[in-house]
């Protein structure tokens, strides 16, 4: 079902309305239209505070794109931004008219106490209102875990409070901000989150914290199709967001085993076939399905990514909710992804460089009524995220992705009053799309995404719930 008052905001009655009401305005959201778009383009501001250690490859990496470059000068607080490179120019602040910047991108991995933070506040200050609609505000960071002084960690803890305020004043632009903590050293594993956090491909991921830690991954050769020789597998792939992970990953080079019902096999087999993939129509709860699975992987030669996307609802209140309810939320959203891996493991059909990616929810870090099962699932999966990353060898990743609001069939069966309040109470006012969650998916995929480990990104356009 079609969003209604999006598409009614969206005329000049109803942003006449929205101006004299005072209602939300969501603004059409800037995603991906053809594979080999530059990832950011426009004028680009660049700004580091004293001490800046990421400047230099944020001035490299974005020097090879089709932006104009700036870099933040006339305050001494930010004299470091000119170590963004000769492919930048120098931008005077406060600024003298107006600017029109595509991105806002301020490295903060210097700055060790809490007077230091008026530099950010100085390059923000003085730039945030000329951030163009769909704009991209993008912050470095230092993770906390590693300042050994209170004050160097109160100053980059502060960083995440000031981020998502950012997120939440931008985003009736369309905007949003989000923040990298990079550990010392592992500034040559940017490139691929600085690309995903400034393009179109995070349309709807705000307000989030990822982490880049040091990993021997290398970049991809191929950045239109990053994914390509790699073999993917995908639970719960015939339709909503398992079909658009499996689709994405497949526009990026990937091929793709889909798995679902047996009762969805002929919708499964379809979709597979249109992208020349491989179907499996398994129900993952049944004992002999892992097995099944890893004997599938081994006749292709082993496994490249795994994504759990399999989920189910049984939304009862607690005290109405049957022991059968119970246990099968457990079991698809939880039980089944753990069972998966462990046999594709125990053979070691996962290649070196692997990526497994879990499919999380928002419900399952902020709860929600009615569904103490599914959110106990989904939050269960965080943990074991979490645990597993710090258990896994040979450069393999595990992330999980949270979705919140997502336009998907399930969403569209809601009572209205909850449909309408699902896709406001967040920072863009609009649900998200199955697409914004498989750009994620992908991103955490890459080649050059080795850095990412044990992360938890939200894809739900800054909700409200669990903020």
């Amino acid at each position: 079902m079609s969003d209604l008052y999006f598409k009614l905001i969206n005329t000049s009655l109803g942003q006449t309305a929205a101006n004299t009401l005072g209602l939300p305005a969501p603004i059409p959201l800037r995603r991906l239209k053809r594979v080999d778009q530059p990832f950011i383009e426009g004028d680009v501001l660049l700004g580091a505070g004293g001490g800046g250690k990421l400047i230099s490859e944020v001035g490299r990496i974005l020097g090879a794109s089709a932006a104009t470059l700036y870099h933040a000068s006339g305050d001494k607080r930010l004299v470091d931004s000119a170590k963004a490179g000769n492919r930048t120019k120098p931008m005077v602040l406060p600024l003298s008219k107006p600017g029109n910047f595509s991105a806002l991108v301020f490295d903060a991995s210097g700055i060790k106490t809490p007077g230091e933070l008026s530099a950010i506040y100085q390059f923000f200050h003085a730039s945030i209102k000329s951030l163009t609609q769909n704009g991209r505000v993008l912050v470095l960071g230092q993770p906390v875990k590693i300042c050994r002084k209170p004050a160097h960690a109160a100053a980059q803890q502060a960083l995440d409070g000031f981020v998502r305020s950012i997120a939440k004043e931008i985003g009736n632009k369309g905007a949003t901000a989000n923040l990298l903590r990079v550990t010392t050293g592992a500034q040559n594993n940017l490139n691929s989150s600085l690309r995903f956090f400034l393009s179109a491909k995070s349309a709807y991921v705000s307000g989030q914290v990822a982490q880049i830690d040091k990993s021997t991954s290398a970049a991809a050769s191929n950045p239109v199709a990053p994914l390509t020789g790699k073999l993917a597998l995908v639970t719960g792939a015939a339709r909503g967001i398992g079909l658009a992970i499996a689709q994405t990953l497949s526009r990026d080079g990937a091929t793709v085993i889909g798995v679902d019902l047996p009762a969805a096999r002929q919708e499964l087999q379809q979709q597979m076939q249109s992208l020349k993939g491989h179907a499996l129509a398994l129900d993952i709860t049944e004992a002999d399905t892992p097995q099944l699975i890893a004997t599938f992987i081994e006749q292709h030669g082993g496994l490249d990514l795994l994504i759990h996307n399999a989920g189910l609802t049984r939304d009862k209140t607690l005290g109405n909710m049957p022991e059968q309810s119970w246990d099968a939320a457990i079991h698809v959203n939880l039980t089944a992804a753990m069972a998966i891996t462990e046999r594709i493991q125990r053979h070691e059909l996962l290649h070196a460089n692997g990526r497994i990616v879990c499919l999380s929810s928002v419900s399952g870090i902020a709860g929600n009524r009615g569904q103490s099962n599914y959110a106990a699932a989904k939050s269960g999966l965080i943990g074991y995220v979490q645990a597993e990353a710090r258990q896994l060898k040979n450069g393999t990743t595990i992330n999980a992705v949270a979705p919140g609001f997502i336009e998907t069939k399930m969403t569209d069966a809601m009572p209205i009053a909850v449909r309408e309040a699902g896709r406001r109470i967040n920072s863009l006012s609009q649900g998200g799309q199955p697409v914004d969650v498989a750009e994620t998916v992908s991103w955490f995929c890459s080649p050059g995404s080795g850095g990412l480990n044990g992360n938890v990104v939200r894809v739900c356009g800054q909700s409200l719930l669990g903020a």
